[in-house]
């Protein structure tokens, strides 16, 4: 006999913001699979003894930026667009899902570089962030979706670029000289003439620079070449930061985590108010447990690592990580351990390229990508002296993504173009003995996170510290 389930309005959840940002967390974890390498990203540099595979490489992704680049995409989107949208990334309406990108941005993305920390340092990270969609000219912005529902979504803007009447390096020349502005100069480019050609109506890009500094430094002095061991089994010389003195480690089955504090303010930084929004709206906190939350507590910046215990173990931990539903914060070691030996490699990875196969296949968001079945109607509309914004239906033609992000003994300075959320996954805390190493002399995954909101800025892997770039 089939049981037959009765359904009574709303019987259904529907997924909330935090958990679209979740998903699309977890989504891009396992692009860091081995397995399975992403075709979104290509990582700059070879590594010693062969050249350089997708499988096999250093990746760096950034998601709250990805997500705001999304809530700006859905502010002028309608019908099943709109609607795969919202089922991708939660809420109940396309404003639900811009106020949310804009209180995670002010939240994890404003910059505190002006700021003092508790110990009365100036100087929290630094952090330049915008996204923005750039439309054919032959399309007419609407009013409401430029003035209204773009400025809603943190630090975003639409702007019109004639993709169709001019050479693609002028085109990309003018995106890529607003996306340096935005972040200082610190990102100078993020598309290239091959990214563009006659017939694209639309592009997304999302771009981000942070520098954080260690809450404690590490010394310059004590930091020493040895070997690290990559999957292949043969090893590479690299400098490695060491320290003696107590770290926030904590031991789980199968690996150890490592929290790092970045120097954080005493206070939260004024967010710039979002043009339409009352001083309320801007400034309430964006954390999973929801918008009631009376308080709004001072932001704290972390970089965490995952090390497998076993040297070829970083595809089963990449595995338990993108398949947990567990919420990482509450995994996070939460007191300094004294530490043995205590090693972790100076890198720098980056990766660029486009993110559309992830949320088309990952996340599926996949009507927005296809020309005739792209509803966009409330971002645009054609111009009536444009034949051919006729011919050509207005659609997505990329989401792009850049990052760069370095780290040494001072800090982490990263410069990323669209971004990445993960999640950990649950596993039970080990006894803790007397002192604990921590030597990540072996291919790890590493995140930085902002812990009160739970936005993760960028997520990664390493595979090989000896590849640069």
């Amino acid at each position: 006999m089939t049981r037959k389930r009765r359904r009574s309005g709303k019987t259904v959840p529907k997924k909330s913001n935090a958990a679209g940002l979740t998903a699309l967390a977890l989504c891009f974890t396992r692009r860091l699979q081995l397995q399975a390498p992403p075709p979104v990203v290509d990582v700059a540099g070879e590594p010693p003894g062969g050249p350089s595979t997708a499988a096999a490489a250093n990746l760096v992704f950034s998601p709250v930026s990805v997500y705001a680049a999304l809530a700006l995409l859905a502010a002028g989107a309608r019908g099943s667009t709109l609607q795969e949208l919202l089922d991708a990334l939660g809420g109940d309406s396309r404003d639900d899902l811009t106020a949310f990108a804009g209180r995670a941005g002010e939240r994890a993305l404003a910059d505190r570089s002006r700021s003092r920390s508790r110990a009365g340092a100036v100087g929290g990270p630094a952090v330049a962030f915008a996204c923005g969609a750039w439309l054919d000219a032959a399309w007419a912005l609407l009013p409401a979706f430029r003035d209204a529902a773009a400025a809603a979504s943190y630090n975003a803007e639409a702007r019109a670029v004639d993709f169709g009447n001019q050479p693609a390096e002028k085109a990309v020349g003018e995106i890529n000289r607003c996306v340096a502005a935005a972040t200082n100069n610190h990102i100078d480019s993020i598309l290239d003439p091959s990214s563009v050609d006659t017939l694209t109506t639309l592009v997304l890009c999302s771009a981000i620079y942070f520098k954080g500094r260690w809450e404690a430094p590490f010394a310059k002095a004590h930091t020493v070449v040895d070997k690290f061991h990559r999957l292949d089994g043969s090893t590479a010389d690299v400098p490695f930061m060491s320290s003696v003195r107590s770290q926030y480690i904590a031991i789980r089955k199968g690996y150890k985590l490592l929290k790092l504090p970045y120097r954080s303010p005493a206070a939260p930084a004024p967010a710039p108010r979002r043009k339409g929004a009352t001083p309320s709206e801007s400034n309430r906190p964006t954390g999973d447990g929801g918008d009631d939350d009376d308080d709004d507590p001072a932001p704290k910046y972390s970089m965490c690592i995952f090390l497998p215990d076993e040297r070829d173990g970083l595809p089963g931990l990449v595995e338990k990580i993108a398949s947990g539903a567990g919420f990482w914060h509450y995994r996070l070691p939460t007191s300094q351990v004294p530490v043995g030996a205590f090693r972790l490699p100076k890198f720098k990875v980056s990766a660029s390229g486009s993110v559309r196969e992830v949320l088309r296949d990952g996340m599926g968001i996949k009507s927005a990508f296809v020309a005739g079945e792209a509803d966009l109607a409330d971002m645009a509309a054609k111009r009536d002296d444009d034949e051919d914004a006729a011919r050509t239906p207005l659609c997505v033609s990329d989401v792009c993504h850049k990052a760069v992000l370095e780290v040494n003994e001072g800090g982490t300075v990263a410069n990323g173009a669209t971004a990445s959320y993960m999640l950990c996954g649950a596993s039970a805390i080990m006894e803790q003995p007397a002192t604990v190493d921590f030597v990540a002399d072996h291919p790890f995954v590493f995140f930085v996170i902002e812990e009160v909101s739970r936005a993760i800025i960028f997520v990664g892997r390493i595979v090989d510290p000896s590849v640069s770039g």
